[in-house]
């Protein structure tokens, strides 16, 4: 277990979609075209005219099922907890993406290999935020050591996963706070 770990909190109630978060991640990390290490889905409510979103990249997971399951020990998880990925290493066989049940990695089928959300180490290494979370204008998405988030509030899984559809979170014990529309 990593002595401190860091995750990330997503207010629902703040997002309203703009995926700015989403297109700062991939200039930052300059993905190729189709890769998207942050994705944020769209939840139409009950009533009229509702929706939620939902951003969501890779969560970190305390049992961390990408390095579990990969062949070529691409995946480490530093003593930050981050979970980072030795691309050079990677063989392209996909098992992550089959193994996570967040959908984190993504398969680039021009290169022939996977990667994923390393949480911006790099500028995290450097004092600086993660770009997504620097770049929500609505501050929907904090950062921070993951039980600080958790003591701001607690995750309503069993309603996040039968609403919205978010796996079971027992498999991987993602480290991740998620306040819903309804909290």
């Amino acid at each position: 277990m990593a002595k401190k770990q860091y995750g990330f909190l997503i207010n629902t109630k703040d997002c309203y979609g703009c995926r700015t978060c989403s297109m700062a991640c991939k200039s930052e990390n300059v993905t190729p075209p189709g890769v998207l290490w942050r994705r944020v889905r769209e939840f139409n409510e009950d009533q009229p005219n509702a929706q939620a979103f939902i951003t969501m990249s890779c969560n970190h997971c305390d049992d961390p099922q990408c390095l579990k399951v990969c062949p070529a020990d691409t995946y480490t998880k530093r003593e930050d907890g981050i979970v980072v990925q030795d691309h050079d290493k990677c063989i392209g066989c996909q098992m992550c993406i089959m193994a996570c049940p967040y959908n984190a990695p993504v398969y680039d089928p021009v290169e022939g290999k996977t990667s994923k959300c390393n949480m911006c180490a790099d500028r995290l290494d450097e004092g600086l935020k993660p770009r997504c979370v620097e770049s929500c204008p609505t501050g929907a998405i904090e950062f921070g050591e993951i039980e600080d988030l958790r003591k701001k509030h607690t995750t309503n899984w069993a309603l996040l996963e039968k609403r919205y559809g978010v796996p079971d979170h027992t498999i991987s014990n993602p480290n991740i706070v998620i306040i819903g529309m309804e909290d």
